[in-house]
């Protein structure tokens, strides 16, 4: 199965001209989808407009397709206890973490040390969107996520650019820390399977921001190697997720 470890659904929420003001739906993906031939994809809330409940009904309404991922602003002070509720609630078994956009730094073990017990008590994976910045480097990541073995940690876009070789690097020394494709260059995708074979790498497209089958040419001209291929575009996720 080709599964994708990244995307984003909403309906419109908000007046913003960045994205919010307009509906991307889960209809709308599921073509991309379907053109494109991925079978599954998990699908998020937008880091600046948190709607669980309706992320939730498009997986409950497609769940041979769709992968529900929960979300938390860190600095609530009842995150952990969302997180929770929203297990108990939807059944999420991954949550999306944005400390960019919520305003805290990733080296900060008094918001996300209660956030990981959370995951680990309830088998929850998490997924930081990484793009390079210093509010959210690999590094802060590692460190984090070190303590908490059982939680997998999806790197999302490797922390490109200029934090790719750093993603590399902590995905190398680090068992359960991963790295997921979107947003990344193609020499990107070349240098972590060089280093890290096919184990560490997950395929995300981040749509609508991308597209699938541009996302699974970048993985194609990236490993060459179908048994690799297949790790990468689907396997790797579904042992993490237990698919």
């Amino acid at each position: 199965m080709i599964i994708d470890a990244y995307n984003n659904i909403w309906e419109a929420g908000q007046n913003s001209d960045y994205l919010t003001a307009e509906t991307y739906s889960v209809e709308m993906m599921l073509r991309d989808m379907d053109d494109a031939g991925v079978d599954m994809a998990v699908g998020c809330s937008l880091g600046q407009m948190i709607d669980n409940d309706y992320t939730a009904s498009v997986g409950r309404k497609y769940p041979d397709r769709i992968i529900a991922f929960g979300q938390v602003n860190a600095r609530d002070a009842d995150a952990a206890e969302q997180i929770r509720r929203d297990h108990d609630k939807h059944g999420f078994n991954g949550l999306k973490l944005h400390p960019v956009l919520h305003g805290y730094h990733i080296v900060d073990h008094g918001l996300l040390d209660p956030i990981y017990e959370a995951c680990a008590e309830r088998g929850i994976m998490i997924l930081f969107n990484a793009l390079d910045d210093a509010f959210i480097h690999p590094l802060g990541i590692e460190e984090i996520a070190k303590h908490y073995p059982t939680v997998p940690t999806l790197i999302a876009h490797m922390g490109t650019v200029w934090n790719v070789g750093e993603a590399i690097l902590v995905a190398k020394r680090t068992p359960n820390i991963y790295l997921e494709t979107s947003s990344t260059q193609l020499i990107e995708v070349r240098m972590a399977y060089r280093d890290l074979g096919p184990e560490k790498i997950i395929m995300g497209t981040d749509w609508p921001g991308s597209d699938f089958e541009m996302e699974r040419l970048k993985i194609a001209k990236s490993v060459q190697d179908p048994a690799h291929r297949a790790m990468i575009e689907g396997g790797n996720l579904a042992k993490l997720l237990g698919l």
